[in-house]
């Protein structure tokens, strides 16, 4: 059994390996059989990355539907559809958001302080740092530094709420 693991492995890892080498014809043939209809026609890296993550996914097996649900909220919580594409052309909300400098969910902020490195991420409603969750990064840098900071300074962010406003 161990074996024959082995082999489709190595199968895979050969089909992935030979996309580079494969002319923009072959790719488009084998775009159309793995994933259907015509791969774009500007990104050759695109469309070999793209098949190698399909080759692995149709072997092991994609997202779960639940990532995918929360994909999916997420995305359109922020006003683009699966593709990434806006779903109207001016979103006040979301553009509200963005003129208070709350950053995109999934942004990772990093800073070296006193030797160390340490990462915040944005998630719906605040900051993640070392496990836990807080509703501003002014709190993140005070538990970082055990002493006030403004969150936006420590992190090194610059307030850009009067650029970008309206749609365009």
């Amino acid at each position: 059994m161990q074996e024959l693991q082995d082999r489709q492995k190595e199968s895979i890892l050969k089909q992935i390996a030979a996309l580079p080498n494969m002319s923009n014809e072959e790719l488009k043939i084998l775009w159309r059989t793995l994933i259907g209809g015509d791969p774009p026609a500007y990104n050759r890296t695109f469309i070999v990355k793209h098949l190698a993550h399909r080759i692995q996914e149709i072997h092991y097996g994609g997202l779960s539907e639940r990532t995918r649900a929360m994909m999916t909220d997420t995305l359109r919580h922020e006003g683009f559809d699966e593709n990434g594409r806006m779903l109207h052309s001016c979103r006040k909300e979301r553009d509200k958001k963005r003129a208070s400098g709350m950053p995109v969910i999934g942004t990772r902020f990093t800073r070296e302080w006193r030797d160390n490195i340490y990462e915040v991420i944005v998630v719906p409603g605040g900051f993640e740092y070392a496990g836990s969750k807080y509703k501003s990064l002014t709190a993140v840098a005070q538990a970082i530094t055990g002493s006030h900071w403004n969150g936006k300074a420590f992190f090194g962010l610059k307030n850009n709420s009067k650029k970008g406003k309206g749609c365009k």
